[in-house]
């Protein structure tokens, strides 16, 4: 049976849309189906099934149907169309905050935090939840914890350590050292190998301008001096020849692979798609102070009823648990959220991955990006203005960047 707890009659308003911790049942019904929403391929695929079936088991009265979407893109559009017609919508879906700003302005997310703090199946309160911090603010909008943190990563150094050691050159701990590196790796090549690249560009910049102090808002002046340090820091490489941007052949660790380029700055996760190749490579940290977490989280809609709600945050909790965190991480290349997985000895000594021991000093000033109106379009429309810049380092770079000075801008005003 469903439990039904009373409403307080001295309970403060709150607005329609509100959820409160006398709201919150703590039982299902005898057989609760709830649908999924993801984008998840591959091993991650693999690893979510698997997952499921576990919490299936455990938890014989309640069904998880998971509903694969495609790529992001096609999710978000998904949820873009369904989201006119909210009875359509799934219980809950793998998202980017940023996507979901206008369903909570609409009132069509569930506030989390009641689940979180209640003590039967919740965690007793956010904070219990061991889900790392900087993962947890990610997943708000609007100052209201609506995500549970999912598929995290974050950014990393890849390097060939032959290829550094053949042109006598050390792992860069700087952007500094990181520039110097590349210049001498292309000039001893012969040209022939380029220093690295950074495979996603607008992350290149937001953490460069991290750096400055500035956050990726509506406020940011593209065409501020900081901003032009930012980009002529990759765009003089790009000209001289010692960087590279991925261009057509969209990631860098195809080049990488390929011995092309002897480093490249992407997300920690990409180590799925270059163990493969068999290509010798390393990891270290991001070479610089900041650095970005990003990945996705799990949201859940209004349109669910009282079982359903408790069903998929009791699914939800399932997935942030250590032992399923760690297969995760194992299974997929993904951080665990847990903190108690990221920092523990199993994490950093797994077999067949190099990315958990340099993680503690990748995510020691970790940040997230305000979720704020047009933040998404604007941030898609930031990747497209830095390859357009790139893709041209000899033409007039002032000009371009007034140009699309105006173009972002545009962007967040739309």
């Amino acid at each position: 049976m469903l439990t039904v707890f009373a409403l307080g009659s001295n309970r403060p308003k709150q607005g329609p849309f509100a959820v409160h911790a006398d709201d919150v049942s703590t039982k299902t019904g005898k057989k609760t189906t709830i649908t999924f929403w993801n984008a998840m391929s591959g091993s991650a695929s693999t690893a979510l099934k698997q997952m499921t079936a576990d919490f299936e088991k455990a938890h014989p009265n309640i069904e998880v149907k998971l509903e694969n979407q495609g790529d992001y893109s096609d999710l978000q559009g998904k949820l873009n169309s369904t989201m006119q017609n909210p009875s359509n919508l799934p219980t809950i879906t793998q998202a980017y905050p940023q996507w979901l700003y206008t369903a909570v302005t609409n009132g069509q997310l569930v506030d989390l935090k009641p689940y979180f703090d209640n003590s039967k199946i919740g965690f007793g309160s956010i904070q219990r939840s061991n889900i790392a911090k900087p993962f947890l603010e990610g997943a708000t909008i609007k100052g209201k914890q609506y995500g549970v943190p999912f598929n995290k990563s974050t950014e990393v150094l890849f390097y060939n350590p032959d290829l550094l050691k053949k042109y006598g050159v050390k792992v860069p701990k700087t952007m500094a050292q990181l520039k110097q590196a590349s210049k001498e790796i292309y000039e001893k090549s012969n040209h022939k190998v380029v220093g690295a690249g950074f495979d996603a560009l607008n992350n290149y910049y937001v953490i460069g301008m991290k750096g400055y102090g500035d956050s990726f808002t509506s406020k940011l002046n593209f065409d501020s001096k900081d901003s032009k340090k930012v980009i002529n820091y990759y765009a003089d490489g790009v000209k001289d020849g010692y960087f590279q941007i991925a261009g057509a052949q969209k990631y860098m660790y195809l080049p990488f692979t390929n011995g092309k380029v002897a480093m490249f700055v992407g997300s920690s996760s990409s180590e799925q798609y270059i163990k493969p190749t068999h290509a010798n490579y390393a990891v270290a940290a991001r070479p610089s102070k900041n650095n970005l977490q990003q990945g996705t989280d799990i949201y859940m809609f209004k349109n669910a009823s009282k079982a359903q709600r408790t069903a998929a945050f009791e699914y939800m909790k399932f997935l942030t648990e250590p032992k399923q965190q760690l297969y995760w991480a194992k299974t997929t290349g993904y951080m665990p959220v847990n903190n108690q997985v990221l920092k523990s000895d199993s994490y950093k000594n797994l077999a067949g991955t190099k990315v958990p021991q340099i993680l503690s000093n990748s995510t020691e000033n970790m940040f997230t990006m305000p979720v704020v109106k047009n933040s998404n379009t604007a941030f898609v429309q930031l990747n497209q203005i830095m390859q357009d810049i790139l893709t041209h380092p000899n033409n007039n770079r002032n000009q371009l960047i007034k140009q699309n000075a105006q173009k972002l801008k545009s962007a967040w005003n739309q």
